[in-house]
């Protein structure tokens, strides 16, 4: 930005670290926070401004222009595929932790599109999207084990993109055949996808959280190595990201296998590495991290907390993950909401009763 000559990080939506590092003589702010959560923010502010005799310059607010309308106005405008593709190279870079959900339909896609809430002075949100195979599967009623193919998976997201801005990492379960790779890449980045997670699992998919992998084989590090290179030079831009998961605990295998293939993958050209466990707690994957952490080949670490579910993104932080993937829980609360509605209309043989449980009409019309 031409006229900015430094730019000073704030924390928080309290001004008052900043004030006092700065010690300003005037403090400009629309004087629209005189009301509503701002309020109390607003009295701090010319409190503090007050031990060294600065003023508040409080321009009258322009009504119907808001920083959540201008969201809109982006979100209605679209994006670009180079755009949206960059979005999580750079959200890495920014934040200390990337939050992703599952969208499985361009309506799921629309919810963690427009969500946000402020919790103790701190704006939130889901940073982008996952397109889980598993969840791609039972959309349609079939099992997970690559029943659906990937062009039709990639036509759902074409929908999703359709109307959203976020960033969204696929899905690739074991990337299929070296020789095939390249072409998912391709079409992958042409969208606007910003990463694809490929497992080193080969023959018939079985879901990593089964208990009984009986039967399911990990791919030699040398293959799977291929993959990745293969996956890497097909990418033609450095914001597509190609992300390794390591299923060793999954298949038993100890914590020196994980690490010595997460060194290889990461000296093959992997951006991050997932590391899977499908224990109910964190405890593997937190021993992976000290140990990866260390290494001369450390890379970003993902996790994807589907049964240590009790862990909190602060521990995630200080482990040091950089993405956090809630992997199918759009997808597991719209089942049981669906079939109790269902059951309850078939029983009363009416709906009066479910109304007020469900979106009215009305919201429904206008959700869009």
């Amino acid at each position: 930005m031409k006229y900015v000559s430094k730019v000073i990080k704030q924390d928080t939506l309290d001004y008052t670290k900043n004030l006092k590092m700065l010690k300003p003589d005037y403090v400009v702010h629309g004087d629209d926070w005189k009301y509503g959560i701002q309020k109390e923010i607003r009295k701090k502010v010319i409190s503090t401004l007050s031990k060294w005799g600065g003023k508040l310059i409080e321009p009258k607010y322009t009504k119907d222009i808001s920083s959540e309308k201008i969201r809109k106005e982006i979100i209605n405008t679209g994006t670009t595929p180079d755009v949206r593709k960059s979005k999580l190279k750079r959200l890495l870079n920014a934040k200390p932790i990337v939050k992703i959900l599952e969208a499985h339909s361009p309506i799921s896609g629309l919810i963690i599109e427009k969500l946000s809430v402020i919790k103790k002075n701190k704006f939130l949100e889901f940073d982008g999207m996952w397109s889980s195979s598993l969840t791609d599967s039972i959309l349609r009623g079939k099992p997970d084990n690559q029943s659906v193919d990937y062009s039709t998976r990639i036509n759902w997201i074409n929908e999703i993109f359709e109307v959203t801005t976020k960033p969204l990492i696929f899905d690739a379960d074991n990337g299929g055949r070296v020789e095939h790779i390249k072409y998912l890449v391709n079409q992958l980045e042409r969208i606007g996808v910003s990463a694809m997670i490929i497992e080193d699992k080969v023959g018939l998919k079985k879901n990593s959280l089964f208990k009984d992998q009986k039967g399911v084989e990990q791919d030699k590090i040398k293959n799977f190595t291929k993959k990745i290179q293969a996956a890497k030079k097909a990418s033609v831009s450095d914001d597509f990201f190609v992300i390794s998961r390591i299923e060793s605990f999954i298949l038993g295998k100890n914590l020196s296998d994980a690490l010595k293939r997460a060194e290889a993958y990461s000296a093959a050209g992997s951006d991050a590495i997932l590391i899977h466990s499908k224990e109910k707690d964190p405890k593997q994957i937190f021993e992976f991290a000290k140990k990866f952490s260390k290494s001369k080949f450390y890379i970003p670490m993902v996790c994807v907390p589907s049964t240590y579910s009790h862990v909190h993104e602060s521990e995630l932080i200080k482990h040091g993950f950089k993405i956090v993937i809630y992997a199918n829980h759009m997808m597991r609360s719209s089942y049981p909401n669906m079939s109790n509605i269902a059951k309850k209309i078939l029983l009363d043989k009416r709906t009066s009763k479910i109304e007020k449980k469900i979106t009215s009409i009305k919201d429904i019309l206008t959700l869009i």
